[in-house]
């Protein structure tokens, strides 16, 4: 039996916002939360019941205890994370309404991740594991981070490890010729593979189409048994390759609160099904998890094993006495 559930490996990070109506320039003060794209998904998890752990290395001082504290009280457990000299990766986030966008600025280069070497990480660990899980967001990192995640990729497959990918693509953080370069050796050995629909054509170099032909050239770049394609308000589609299943989940209603770290909790719905032997069920958690992400503030989802299944069986709404 694997030590957990899942693993994953990536960089922490607060996320520093400010509010719709107020430009960075001009800000006098932040709303600050926990974020790390992997973190988000192995914390989600813990908090639905599963054994995760978090590889990463962050600054010994407080701003990196801070992260630390966020993913202990999800449940993650935190005994690879490497403790350093160095600075703790930012990222700022300014809210907008119409017609501007919201708008995020990354403060990532030399933090304490970025140096993390492969004689660092503890492999055992990583790989005492049901699946790994990667993302494109560490992938976009030169140098160390980039290494890793193929290294990661590589060790995986030759220890007969599942692995999860999304492909997360960050246009502030490369081409789409270099990530597609990049991507395209990684995602070709994966287990699930997690795109969104307007990544798949950007990185995955799949030819604009109707959603299901989108889905069926992803497969045409990886082995994946499962992959999954979001689609914003459309919901999400998702297919089996083994058993040709595919289906479609419509998004649930939801009035958005926050949409930064949606994606991060649809995939781990989505995984949290898969480790569950039902990929089917986890499509329909991962339309939940999304909804439940974006009516909340953070990057850090807040639910339960409980509301999860009670929300995912729900039909119209609810009043809890």
């Amino acid at each position: 039996m694997a030590r957990f559930d899942l693993t994953t490996l990536g960089e922490g990070q607060l996320r520093l916002c400010v509010p719709a109506g107020t430009r960075l320039e001009r800000a006098d003060r932040f709303d600050v939360f926990v974020s790390g794209t992997e973190g988000n998904v192995a914390s989600t998890l813990a908090r639905l019941g599963r054994a995760t752990g978090w590889v990463s290395a962050l600054p010994d001082a407080p701003l990196g205890r801070r992260v630390t504290a966020e993913y202990r009280l999800a449940g993650v457990d935190l005994s690879a994370v490497r403790w350093a000299e160095g600075r703790l990766a930012t990222y700022y986030v300014e809210y907008a309404v119409p017609p501007r966008s919201i708008q995020v600025w990354f403060d990532r280069r030399d933090s304490c991740f970025t140096r993390l070497g492969a004689d660092e990480v503890d492999w055992g660990y990583l790989l005492d594991t049901r699946l790994l899980h990667l993302t494109g967001i560490t992938l976009a990192l030169p140098g160390n981070p980039r290494a890793l995640v193929q290294e990661a990729s590589a060790r995986a497959r030759e220890a007969g490890v599942r692995v999860s990918y999304d492909v997360n693509y960050r246009a502030r953080l490369w081409s789409p010729e270099e990530a597609r370069r990049v991507t395209l050796p990684v995602v070709a050995g994966v287990d699930v593979l997690c795109c969104s629909r307007g990544d798949a054509e950007t990185v995955l170099g799949v030819p604009p189409g109707e959603p299901e032909a989108v889905l069926r050239g992803m497969a045409e770049v990886t082995d994946a048994r499962y992959l999954v394609m979001s689609m914003g308000g459309d919901g999400l589609l998702g297919w089996d390759r083994t058993t040709d299943f595919v289906e479609h989940v419509p998004a649930r209603e939801v009035v958005i609160v926050d949409r930064i770290g949606a994606g991060d909790a649809m995939v781990a719905g989505v995984l949290h099904g898969v480790l569950g032997g039902d990929f089917r069920r986890g499509l329909r958690y991962g339309a939940v998890c999304a909804a439940l992400s974006l009516s909340q503030w953070g990057d850090q989802l807040l639910t339960d094993a409980i509301e999860l299944e009670r929300l995912t069986d729900a039909r119209g709404a609810m009043i809890e006495r």
